[in-house]
Order: C-alpha cells, then structure tokens, then sequence
C-alpha cells in the first residue's frame, strides 16, 4: 500500500498532475468575456428543462445531421458525373443542368409546400395525402423534446436533411430520360414530381399515412421503395411515353449499343454517391444513437461491397466479358438493395441482399432492353427493380416486418409513381411536347437547348 501512494503522489503521476490543475483553477481570474461565454452556455442548457440531461447528445445528433445532409448534397454531384459519364459527350452541358436544377428547385419546394405535405401532422387528411404549407420558424421546438432518441435533432435540421432526399426522385428520372427530352417538359415534370407527388407518397408512410397504419406498419428505413422505387418507376413511365433515343434499336430485333463518353467520370459519381449513401442512410438513424450508427453504416458497406461483386461476376458469364458499367450499377443496386433495411438486418443479411441485387440489375437492364425500354443510365433498374427488392426481403430477416405489408407499401409507392409519371408526361406531350425534334437530337442537346458545349476545344461532336 505504501509504495502504491508513493507512486501515485510521485512528480508527473495522474494525482499529482490533477492537483495541479485544480491549484491552477482555483487561481485563474475568469475575464468579462469568459464570464459571458459561460452564461450563454449556461441559458442555452436552461432552455432545455427537463431535456437538459440530454444536451450533449442532442448537439452531437445535430452535429451529425447536418453532415449526413451534406453527405446526401454530395451524391447530387455523384448523380450528376454518373448520368453525363453514361451518356454521349454532345449532352453533357443538358444533364449537368438538369441536375443543377432538380436539387435547387427541389429544396426551394421543399420548402414551400413539401414538408409540410410530407410531416402533415394534425393537417393530415386520412389515408390519402397532406395539405402543405410553407414553412414557418422551426427552431420554436428547439429541445431534446423534439424527438427524443429517435428524432434528435432541431425541426430546421430534420427540414434540412430531407430536403436533401426529395430531389432525388427526380435525379433518379434524368438520367433515364438523358439524351431526347425537351428541357423545358422536364423542369415542369421535375417542379410537379418533386413539390407534390413525392411528399404525397412519403406522408403515407413517413407522415403517419394509411402505411404506418396497418395492423403491421409498413417499414422502409431510408427510402428503398419511398425513395428510389418511386424515382425508378416514375422513370418508367416517363420513358415509356418518350420512346428511345434514335438509333437505339434496329430492325429484326437488333440492339445498337450507345456507349457513354466518359466512363472514368461514371465511375467518379459512383464512388461519390457510395460516400454520400453512408449520411443518406446513416442520417436515417435521425440521431446519433451509437449502436444503430455502426450497424447502419456496417450494412451499406457490405451490400455495397457484395452487389458489385455480384454484378460483376453475372455480367461476366452472361457477357462474356467483365463490364465496367455493370460493376458500377451493381455498387447501387446494393446500396438501394439494402436501404430499407439498413438498420433492421445483420452485416451477413446485408451481404445476402446485395449479392441478389448484384445479380438482378444485371438482367433487369438486359430486358429493359429487350423489350426497347430505353434507360442509357440503368436508373429503372437499379433504384426501380433493386428498390422493390430491397424493401420486400427484409421481411425474412425481421419478424417485425410483415411480408404483407411490404408488398401493400412498395406497390403503392411504386404504382403511384408510375401513373403520376403516365399521366403528367402524356399531358406535357399534348400541350409543350415532351420530346426534342429528331434534328435537335441528332445535333445534341448541349448546341439544341444550350448553344454551349463542355468540350469546347475538342470541337463540334455530333456522334
């Protein structure tokens, strides 16, 4: 015991250092300044009351909202090299804008009608959508209070972060439609999409609608069919009405392929929209809750990992040749393949749900394009095929989720997806036209729409 206390108290030892710093405490003059931080910190806990304990783990959970909807911004870039990395160079200037559009209009109806439509509350009409509203001062519930564990966060953080989201349904449909839609068709197509057919969709499930009303509620963690099912069929039927590119497929059957010009710009969006799935998905936990955290971001990785892999391997056999493009879309149809289910699964689970998506966007993009459904991207495939696949099997793996109720949501979000698109893409058609001349697109929609080109020194492409 003595030598014990001798090595404690001993110069340079834990106790002797503590004292130190308790004999500098009690020594320091606290300045003006040093007095006002301290009361501003102080009335900022006191606004708490009762959720005061929680302050720390609030901030935090905010902190990390934040990112998340920073990480999710990030894959609109990724969606963005990705659609001009698969489509021919004499368009990219028209997708880059179509993109830079899709996520500005889309935070600015957000906000406007969106969320309010989306989390329509008391205002909620039963079963079939919300009344929107703009938004108004959001910091009014600015407590632990809010949300507590499972929704730690202030109300403009939670605005913030899904505002990030609903552009992406009308991401998922631009690169579908690359290539022969008119510009101005589609920012009408966007604005109606994204203000009110996806928040209409989402306020059944997300906004406490008839899906999380079922004997079992419906369940779809970060969006595999409320998010991407509903872009990949609303790309469905907004291709269905605008036919394919010209010269696409040939007659007796035949198929022409149309490369990308830039495939290592394709494989850049990939990878940033990898990055950014861990804050869409890991975002999703809505707090900073450490165990569902690593488990979220443990699930995207190894279906990520296990869905190129998969893709990889099909394509090769069925191709005979290992294709880059279809590794790339196997990476996202593992992460839309696991997005509903990121925090309800095992890391193993995970890996099972990729390697099928894996396997299923490789034969879903060869019979889209069988049957002369034209998608130089794959987007129907991947969030629309791989989205319905996701959000279905993991009711096998959780005794929670009824396999029921999977299908009840993921038909109504992906149905009503479908027929919106139908509808509002055969109304463009009669009254703006929804499709560019067959001149403007033989020329390129960069010089049709733009007068611009991207590759400016490279001279006038055509091809």
């Amino acid at each position: 015991m003595a030598g014990a206390f001798l090595l404690a108290a001993a110069p340079g030892s834990p106790v002797q250092l503590q004292a130190q710093e308790a004999e500098a405490a009690s020594e320091y003059e606290p300045t003006e300044d040093d007095l006002a931080f301290k009361a501003e910190y102080e009335e900022m806990v006191a606004e708490h009351g009762f959720h005061a304990y929680a302050f720390d783990f609030f901030v935090t959970s905010m902190l990390w909202t934040v990112i998340a909807a920073g990480l999710v911004f990030i894959m609109h870039l990724g969606f963005a090299t990705l659609e001009t990395g698969l489509t021919r160079q004499k368009n990219s200037v028209n997708v880059l804008f179509k993109n830079v559009f899709i996520i500005s209009a889309g935070i600015l109806t957000y906000g406007l009608i969106g969320f309010n439509m989306h989390y329509p509350g008391d205002w909620q009409i039963p079963y079939i959508f919300g009344i929107g509203s703009p938004i108004g001062d959001l910091n009014e519930d600015f407590t632990f209070g809010y949300g507590g564990v499972g929704l730690a966060m202030t109300g403009y953080g939670d605005f913030i972060f899904q505002a990030m989201f609903a552009a992406t349904a009308a991401t998922i449909v631009s690169g579908a439609v690359a290539e022969r839609i008119k510009l101005s068709s589609f920012m009408v197509f966007t604005i109606v999409l994204v203000a009110f057919a996806y928040p209409i969709a989402g306020s059944w499930h997300w906004g406490e609608g008839f899906l999380a009303e079922l004997a079992v509620p419906f369940y779809d963690f970060a969006g595999s069919s409320a998010v991407h099912g509903f872009g990949g069929f609303a790309a469905l039927g907004a291709v269905i009405v605008l036919g394919a590119r010209r010269g696409k497929y040939l007659s007796g059957g035949k198929m022409k392929p149309i490369p990308g010009h830039n495939i290592p710009l394709a494989a850049i969006g990939v990878f940033l929209l990898w990055f950014g799935w861990f804050g869409f998905n890991g975002g999703s936990v809505l707090s900073a809750e450490p165990k569902a955290l690593g488990l979220v971001f443990t699930t995207t990785a190894m279906s990520a990992s296990m869905g190129a892999i998969a893709a990889i391997f099909t394509s090769w056999a069925l191709l005979k040749k290992p294709d880059i493009t279809m590794a790339l879309n196997g990476v996202l149809a593992g992460l839309v393949g696991i997005t509903a289910g990121a925090d309800a699964v095992g890391p193993w689970a995970a890996v099972f749900i990729g390697a099928v998506a894996g396997i299923i966007v490789v034969f879903a993009i060869i019979f889209f394009d069988k049957v002369k459904i034209d998608d130089p991207v794959g987007a129907i495939s991947v969030h629309g095929v791989c989205g319905v696949w996701g959000t279905v099997v993991i009711a096998f793996f959780n005794e929670d989720i009824s396999f029921v109720s999977q299908v009840i949501g993921t038909v109504a979000f992906c149905g009503f997806a479908f027929v919106v698109a139908v509808v509002l893409a055969l109304i463009l058609k009669a009254t703006m036209g929804f499709r560019v001349t067959e001149e403007e697109e033989d020329e390129g929609l960069d010089y049709s729409e733009h007068g611009q080109e991207a590759y400016p020194d490279f001279g006038k492409v055509t091809g």
